[in-house]
């Protein structure tokens, strides 16, 4: 097994001064905290206020959702008149478990808990995410007439309409990919209707339930007797756990919800108005002021129950329920279930590690297949996940263990909620969710996948169909189950696909976000950096490079649990100087022994943090990542903006998005070096830069912009419009001119001309011009479309559109791929780079 040192990137891009000074207003000194804003994209002054402070913020209205928030609040008014029965039909992970546990607390002010007002969690080793019609079955035996559903449904169109047929009506709340036609339920609320720069475009399964619970609070103002603000700590844990963006409202309703959390915390025991939550932060050790309490305590120990148990639905009364005695012993529980999955992870990841040494030749292999009868599923798609992270490998991890029945193999998401699998829940499995059956099948392995880079996981898993017994995902991940007989083939012949494709195998790295001194570290650089909290998707905590420095007393230990018992779980204590100045600082470095730490001058990558706990109440740094200072490769990346021209290697420079001099196919007359000006659409194309650079013994410059897709349908208008202009001007056009005007690639101007000639249009070409005339020679006119069907012609322009829409895909994918990957292409064919 030969891992590749992780590449360590760093930006090079820098705010101009009168941003820094708009960020001065909301903090004294905050340098750094403008620097992370405008590398995040937050550039436009008016857009400070509303990011950096909630309280000035303008949330959109639930009934921004239109009609169907409207449907759905009259059918639940209808419900609480004619006292119906209303069931909530939640998911088993943590944005499932508190979108939940915010529909028991808020639908449960206007329908009495427990007699009108039920809930329903799956089963996740038994039944899995969606709807399902034994489930189903027993709600309407109830006497239920009406099911809400939170983080699940859009798709479940087989189980709606047996819910209908048994006259039980159907609102689904949701996030995930939406189907090709609106299903049959009273109201579908879902956020995914509306455009991505929409404030509500990435709420979370939570969140979508509380805009519910708000359009019914405005609806019948004079019911409740909570106020709507107490949801908010609810709605905080599963946005950061669920990894969704936390943008726009999302990024508001964190805000809030982490300070509601963090009053209700400093309250007595008996004070609490959620003190299952709050002895949920005592067992991990956290305060409930920061978003890593979150995402690094109680998403984990929310999403372990189903890991380990399957059944999760106690986690509801855990969060809601005011009964000290009974959310202690529940508290206990979900402690000891995530004791035991970090356990089998731990355990798993060993294991894994040793057949990677034993069994895998990381050098001919592209995609990672391993495969163990004792393995937990519950824990595959968290270690799939790190290994695919580590090798820079896709990672499919199976498990054998009592496999002989089918257990609706769909995406197994991560520790912390991975819901860029979650998004897959499309077309193909949209079918998935019939009820269980118990037949005898072949035996089994099942499992889970990971993906890393920009490689489509899940093409690349759908493309062996036919070996696997079942599969759903996302081209980050997926899950399947596959007969043990077809393992061995289905790892070849899955290699073997990748190799063809000839995607790079990605290069590990670590993205630093700013450097800074052992001096810099303290209060108030962690009150700058907070400025920019709540951290998560779109907005990671930010990751500090700490240069030429080194390690003091540095010691480990095993951590304790709840009950004072060790567990075998590291974590290493240390102090941290360099010259900058004569004190130390401390730091922690979680899952590794004090061996690890070199010795002598070193650099490392950190992330700032306040440790509250109880007695500590101190600022420490948490280890990411460390190298020796001779090991080092430093690869300044400067994002779509860079500030100036920084030469990245010996061979390739980074310069996307620069304005460059257009002399010849060198860099503003050097003839040292080549220009790419034109934004490749696939890896071919870049290799001849790469090939023609090496051989030339000149250094290859990418210089490359994307500008803004348009339509596909109206770039077709626009090849339409040109060729009428052409026809009546009899003017000619070059390839260049036509593929600059259109935006796109000799390829799809081939398949431009064939969708033209459906309408009676003719192209030539001679002496490197088009002519375009409907004047069709007669000796070509039994060769033309002019008398295709409709059907062909729209066939056709599809064809256009679908080409252009997968070459604009490209161009965005190589306007921001990263350098260490172009890097990896260019070491494959052999052209030098300092790696």
């Amino acid at each position: 097994m030969n891992v590749s040192q992780p590449q360590w990137i760093v930006p090079t891009e820098q705010p101009p001064e009168w941003f820094v000074q708009a960020v001065r207003e909301y903090a004294p000194s905050a340098g750094f905290a403008a620097q992370l804003l405008w590398q995040r994209g937050v550039q436009a002054r008016e857009e400070l206020p509303g990011y950096l402070n909630p309280r000035c913020y303008q949330p959109a209205s639930p009934f921004e959702f239109g009609q169907e928030m409207h449907l759905a609040v009259e059918r639940l008014q209808i419900a609480r008149d004619r006292q119906e029965k209303v069931a909530i039909w939640g998911d088993f992970d943590a944005d499932g478990i508190t979108s939940t546990a915010v529909l028991w607390d808020g639908l449960g002010q206007f329908f009495c808990q427990h007699t009108q007002l039920s809930y329903y969690i799956p089963n996740r080793l038994t039944e899995s995410h969606g709807l399902n019609c034994p489930g189903i079955d027993l709600l309407a035996r109830d006497n239920c007439k009406l099911i809400v559903t939170c983080d699940t449904g859009s798709t479940n169109v087989a189980e709606i309409l047996y819910a209908k047929s048994l006259g039980v009506d159907a609102i689904v709340t949701d996030h995930h990919t939406l189907p090709a036609e609106r299903p049959p339920v009273t109201a579908i609320i879902n956020p995914r209707y509306f455009p991505s720069e929409h404030q509500f475009f990435h709420l979370s399964g939570v969140a979508v339930a509380y805009k519910l619970v708000e359009a019914l609070y405005q609806f019948l103002p004079n019911v409740p007797r909570q106020p709507l603000e107490d949801l908010l700590d609810l709605v905080a844990i599963g946005l950061i756990s669920d990894l969704v963006q936390l943008s726009g409202d999302c990024r508001y309703l964190a805000q809030l919800g982490i300070e509601r959390m963090q009053q209700d915390y400093k309250q007595p025991v008996q004070q609490r108005r959620r003190p299952g939550v709050g002895r949920l932060l005592e067992m991990c050790q956290k305060s409930g002021d920061r978003p890593t309490d979150i995402s690094f305590g109680l998403g984990p120990r929310i999403n372990a129950v189903s890991r380990i148990q399957g059944d999760a639905s106690f986690c509801v009364q855990l969060l809601t329920s005011d009964d000290l005695n009974l959310v202690e012993r529940l508290a206990q529980e979900t402690e000891l279930a995530n004791t035991r999955r970090k356990s089998l992870q731990k355990e798993v990841s060993q294991q894994v590690a040793q057949k990677l040494k034993s069994e895998i030749d990381l050098s001919t292999t592209s995609v990672i297949v391993l495969v163990d009868s004792q393995w937990s599923p519950g824990v595959l798609g968290l270690v799939a996940g790190q290994i695919a992270q580590e090798t820079g490998r896709p990672t499919i991890l199976l498990s054998t263990e009592g496999e002989q029945r089918d257990k609706e193999d769909k995406v197994d998401k991560g520790d912390k909620g991975d819901k860029r699998a979650e998004e897959a829940e499309g077309a193909i499995l949209a079918t998935s969710h019939q009820p269980l059956a118990t037949l005898p099948t072949p035996a089994l392995a099942r499992g889970s996948a990971r993906s890393v880079g920009n490689i489509d996981l899940y093409q690349l898993v759908k493309d062996q169909a036919h070996l696997l017994h079942r599969f759903g995902g996302h081209p980050f991940a997926a899950g399947l189950s596959i007969p043990v007989e077809n393992i061995p083939l289905f790892t070849a012949a899955i290699n073997q696909k990748l190799r063809q494709q000839g995607s790079a195998i990605a290069v590990p790295s670590v993205q630093a976000d700013l450097v800074v001194t052992v001096a810099d570290l303290g209060r108030d650089l962690f009150l700058e950096l907070k400025l920019l909290e709540p951290c998560g998707m779109g907005n990671p905590v930010p990751k500090l490079l700490i240069q030429n420095c080194w390690f003091e007393n540095a010691w480990h230990r095993n951590q304790q649990d709840w009950r004072g018992n060790k567990v075998q779980y590291i974590k290493t204590d240390f102090n941290l100087r360099d010259d900058s100045t004569k004190t130390s600082f401390p730091g922690v470095w979680w899952g590794h022994y004090k061996d690890e730490i070199p010795t002598g001058r070193c650099d490392c990558i950190v992330e700032l943090d306040y440790n509250s706990f109880k007695n500590k109440q101190r600022y420490e740094v948490r280890l990411i990542a460390v190298r020796t200072s001779d090991s080092l490769s430093l690869t300044p990346h400067s994002g779509l903006r860079p500030a100036s021209l920084t030469p990245l290697t010996p061979q390739i420079l980074d310069c996307r998005g620069m304005a460059i001099a257009p002399v010849d196919d060198t860099f503003t007359g050097d003839p040292s070096s080549l220009v790419v000006r034109t934004c490749p659409t696939c890896w071919d194309e870049l290799r001849v830069w790469m090939r023609r650079s090496q051989f030339e013994n000149k250094s290859l410059v990418l210089a490359w912009t994307t500008p803004e897709p348009v339509s596909p349908p109206q770039v077709w208008q626009q090849l339409v419009g040109i060729a009428k202009y052409l026809c009546r001007t009899g003017q000619t056009v070059t390839r260049v001119q036509l593929s600059q005007k259109l935006g796109i690639s000799d390829r799809l101007l081939g398949l431009g001309f064939t969708a033209l000639s459906y309408l009676g249009f003719y192209v030539s070409f001679q002496d490197r011009y088009f002519h375009i005339s409907q004047e069709v020679p007669w000796h070509v006119a039994a060769s033309t479309n002019l008398y295709a069907t409709d059907a062909a012609y729209m066939q056709a322009i599809d064809k256009f559109a679908q080409a252009v829409r997968e070459e604009q895909f490209q161009r965005q994918y190589f306007s921001t791929v990263p350098l260490s990957t172009i890097q990896a292409h260019a070491a494959q064919l052999g052209v030098r780079s300092e790696e």
